[in-house]
Parts: C-alpha cells; sequence; structure tokens
C-alpha cells in the first residue's frame, strides 16, 4: 500500500484531520474509537488492516493531543 503524506499548516489542523478519520471508523464500526482501542488492545478484536490503522490514528491522535495540551499547559 502506498502511503501518501500530508502537511498541515498547524498541529491543530493535523489534529483536527485525524479526529476526522477517526470518526469515519467510529461511525463505520458504530463504536468510539476509545473502546475500539480498549477491545483491540486487550485481543478481543481481529487484526485486520482497518483495524491495525484505526489503532494506529488513535495512538497517533493521542500522542499528538497530549502535545498540544502539553505545550498549552506550560506557556499559560
Amino acid at each position: 500500500m502506498k502511503r501518501k503524506t500530508t502537511e498541515y499548516s498547524s498541529e491543530v489542523d493535523a489534529l483536527v484531520a485525524l479526529a476526522k478519520r477517526l470518526a469515519v471508523f467510529e461511525i463505520k464500526e458504530r463504536m468510539e474509537s476509545e473502546d475500539f482501542f480498549n477491545q483491540y488492545r486487550n485481543g478481543q478484536l481481529e487484526d485486520s488492516e482497518a483495524f491495525v490503522e484505526w489503532a494506529n490514528t488513535y495512538q497517533h491522535y493521542l500522542a499528538m493531543r497530549g502535545e498540544i495540551e502539553d505545550r498549552l499547559e506550560h506557556a499559560a
């Protein structure tokens, strides 16, 4: 599978894009990303390509959100 690289003008724009990708998975699977990730991490769901992508997207989202929150806390 060929990966495409997208550049965003800000970290917030990138975070919003990740949130939109997560929403697509959530709507399709009728499950919140947090619930999905907990089940996936505990081995309750299969390792399909879509689920691996969803799990990776969710981890990326959490990491990026954490970085932004840390920066905001230290800027105050």
